[in-house]
């Protein structure tokens, strides 16, 4: 068996066209199955660069596809993905997404899940921030988010670009990451504040992770947080306000950035994980803003209030 694994793991690099399809089209049924898998697992060395190859290679095709297909299920192991973030695969899945994945979406949908299992570990994150290069330190990261908020296409079935929202997730554990996300001139967390209208619940839950990372940096960076209050507040507040409409009254004591959405009726957030993200990140920004000045704990105390509000509606 050994053998013949090492024959067909070569052939991914023979000449012929049709023969690297039919050896991609096998290894990625290998991966399938935890056997599979265990026995790729222990031919890594060849196996990893080889695909690799066949991923960045022109006009590989459907062989391209099944070469990022049997990458997506390989890096589910920690370890794989560790040494393909070795062997460069944040580059070529980055490279490969912006140069084909317009023209072959399944591709740019696997390269998208690829880019998730590398940056469960460090130096997948480390790799995908361009950590160490203030030249283009971020770069990948705002072609990210900027495929994230287009409009995919109109059936949710079809969103190519859903799991960006476990990319952000990930990458906003880490200092560097949120630094990234919520510096003011790349304007990013704005952005990815946009896509909490989704009717998508990935896309909900992963920008509402989002944002409660990059509140744990509230200390160092509550005025880039509040610079965006407008977009910010509502994102945090409706999915714990219900359904409720409230008053002339009860909105004339709300900041102004919340009044209009909670004059009127809306659909209730259901999801508890999104409530609780929510939450959470509120409760290290008003705790913050009440360190900050006097004219913070006035506003913290009043966010405090609705919260409590809400919570009881």
């Amino acid at each position: 068996m050994a053998d013949e694994l090492d024959e067909l793991i070569e052939f991914l690099s023979n000449g012929s066209p049709q023969v690297r399809g039919a050896a991609a089209d096998i290894v990625r049924g290998l991966t399938g199955d935890s056997d599979g898998l265990r026995s790729l697992a222990a031919h890594a060395d060849p196996a990893l660069p080889a695909l690799l190859r066949l991923l960045a290679s022109v006009g590989a095709g459907g062989a391209g596809e099944a070469a990022a297909d049997s990458l997506v299920n390989l890096s589910q192991d920690g370890e794989l993905a560790a040494r393909l973030v070795v062997l460069g695969a944040v580059a070529a899945a980055m490279d490969v997404m912006v140069k084909r994945g317009g023209e072959q979406p399944k591709l740019a949908r696997s390269l998208v899940m690829l880019l998730v299992n590398l940056t469960q570990v460090e130096s997948g994150i480390s790799a995908l921030l361009q950590a160490g290069d203030e030249k283009v330190q971020g770069l990948y990261v705002a072609k990210l988010v900027r495929s994230f908020c287009r409009s995919s296409c109109d059936s949710e079935d079809e969103d190519i670009f859903e799991h960006i929202a476990s990319i952000l997730v990930n990458i906003s554990k880490v200092e560097a990451g949120q630094r990234i996300l919520m510096e003011p001139k790349r304007g990013l967390l704005k952005q990815i504040i946009g896509q909490f209208d989704s009717t998508n619940q990935l896309r909900k839950k992963g920008v509402a992770g989002t944002i409660r990372n990059c509140c744990f940096e509230a200390d160092t960076q509550i005025q880039n947080l509040l610079s965006i209050a407008e977009y910010l507040w509502p994102a945090l507040l409706l999915p714990v306000a219900g359904k409720k409409i409230y008053g002339e009254e009860d909105r004339s004591k709300m900041p102004p950035e919340l009044a209009n959405a909670l004059s009127h009726e809306r659909e209730a957030v259901d999801d508890s994980e999104i409530r609780e993200r929510a939450l959470e990140a509120i409760y290290m920004i008003v705790m913050q803003m009440m360190d900050e000045r006097p004219f913070g704990q006035s506003m913290g105390h009043g966010y405090c209030r609705l919260v409590m509000k809400t919570k009881r509606t």
